[in-house]
């Protein structure tokens, strides 16, 4: 069946799914690769990878598509669940005999709920979902496939689950896709040299993070590993292929999970002699870290999530605040870049505790940061708790471009004042002269970096103006809500 492999224009710069892990809107336009989508669609040589969002391909000109496929794969996500089940029915009127199946963390969750949404949807996979499209795709009745759920006899049918992939080397690279369907020009976040590109070298994640959505409802918590050689010579062909590619980033759940796996790879990856960039949890020792900056790293992502010891315990992220202090003054040591995410509304979230944080962000002092608002979605742990604890509420998670809004509160910290957070968060960090002058310094000595940092400013500054308007509106209505 020729196939379509689909990362949908839920909203305009929305990013919601095929492998990124916060789907939103963010505050500067940003676009990872739907990296879940190209493994099986290089398994299929007659598919297609359309990635709507980052070439600004429209629902328009995505549903014109519909008569040339005979199968539509749709990454969705919870906030663009919604329009992504829109989109379908009219790829669907458009072509009637085409058969849609949605993957992603949504339907792994609640698959009865997604096939009620719409008759448009034919099946879903839940969870990993390579081999099943492609054998469906290859004739294999939805019967015999693990993992799918379907409509039949006027009921829904959940067949058993599959296992996980286990050899990850037997799965085709994703960036020969990427060669074929994708313009690796449109892939732009603001902390990566611009052009890269993305690959995983493993896939799960071991630890427990309550909130994380990965690991707990597509990917699992079983860490599967590529081999060595078989990640070095991904690299090498993406180097010769991608002259003008500055860097490579290394998208795992956790790249340095494993200090021995790290230290390995490392040294098939230092020959190739190039710029790459990686996630990390910050209970990474000295040792794995120099020999990740010798092999060529540039710039790690790290989740300290918050600066509050009793929330790190509460959302179980198996690391202290000590552990953070220690592993960041060791990469300033070595030179290397740091990402810092945190996120404001985890559960136990306090205003003392928002404080802790942002006073603990600007003693860490890396480079960029960013800043989102908690979110349990289904099938996280962190879900579960809030409703267990009538904490969540029944707004939306999104606004109507898909920019985060809060949709869990505590008592003292509602809606408005979460937003308002995240904004005193970014201002006290980035409004401080050494950091104000790492940015000048960078646009007066690079015009790339210049032009770019002037977009983000002019991106940041608009939906900065918006969030302060959501706070005073909702404040309007609700005078109780004003913070300290």
């Amino acid at each position: 069946m020729r196939t379509l492999f689909l990362n949908p224009p839920s909203f305009e710069g929305f990013d919601g799914g095929a492998s990124s892990r916060w789907p939103a809107t963010r505050e500067i336009e940003s676009y990872w690769y739907p990296v879940w989508l190209c493994y099986p669609a290089g398994m299929l040589p007659d598919s297609k990878v359309v990635d709507a969002p980052p070439h600004k391909i429209s629902i328009e000109q995505t549903v014109a598509m519909a008569p040339d496929f005979e199968l539509l794969v749709l990454f969705t996500s919870t906030p663009g669940f919604e329009v992504d089940v829109r989109m379908a029915e009219m790829m669907k009127d458009a072509n009637p005999k085409l058969k849609v199946a949605f993957v992603g963390p949504p339907v792994t969750v609640e698959p009865e709920k997604c096939l009620r949404a719409s008759t448009a949807i034919d099946f879903v996979v839940r969870r990993e979902f390579d081999h099943q499209i492609v054998r469906y795709a290859q004739g294999t009745p939805f019967e015999e496939l693990p993992g799918v759920s379907f409509r039949k006899d006027g009921g829904i049918v959940n067949n058993p689950e599959g296992g996980y992939i286990e050899n990850l080397d037997e799965l085709p690279w994703v960036t020969k896709v990427y060669k074929r369907d994708l313009d690796v020009t449109r892939y732009n976040v603001p902390f990566l040299l611009h052009p890269f590109i993305s690959l995983y070298t493993s896939r799960g994640c071991p630890a427990m993070c309550t909130f994380c959505l990965w690991p707990q409802t597509h990917s699992g918590h079983r860490w599967r590993l590529r081999s060595s050689d078989d990640v070095a010579n991904e690299v090498r062909w993406t180097i010769e292929n991608f002259p003008h590619v500055k860097e490579i980033f290394f998208d795992d759940d956790t790249f340095n999970y494993q200090k021995a796996r790290t230290i390995e790879l490392c040294r098939k990856l230092k020959p190739l002699n190039f710029t790459w960039s990686c996630t990390s949890r910050v209970t990474t020792d000295y040792e794995t870290l120099k020999a990740m900056k010798e092999a060529g790293c540039r710039l790690l992502i790290v989740g300290y999530e918050s600066g509050d010891a009793q929330i790190l315990k509460n959302i179980k992220k198996g690391a202290t605040v000590d552990m953070a202090r220690r592993f960041t003054e060791n990469c300033k040591k070595l030179g290397l870049v740091i990402h810092g995410d945190y996120i404001v509304g985890l559960p136990g979230e306090t205003r003392e505790s928002i404080r802790n944080t942002i006073d603990f962000a600007k003693r860490m002092d890396t480079e960029t940061i960013q800043v989102s608002i908690a979110h349990p979605y289904p099938g996280t742990e962190f879900y579960d708790w809030a409703r267990k604890n009538d904490l969540i509420t029944i707004d939306s998670m999104t606004d109507d471009t898909g920019h985060q809004l809060p949709n869990v509160v505590y008592p003292g910290l509602d809606r408005a004042e979460l937003v308002d957070w995240v904004e005193r968060f970014y201002g006290e960090y980035y409004f401080r002269p050494r950091v104000i002058w790492r940015v000048v310094r960078k646009a007066i000595f690079d015009s790339s970096e210049r032009k770019r940092l002037t977009k983000e400013a002019r991106e940041y500054l608009a939906l900065r103006s918006k969030r302060k308007k959501f706070v005073a509106d909702h404040r309007q209505t609700s005078p109780a809500s004003a913070g300290d």
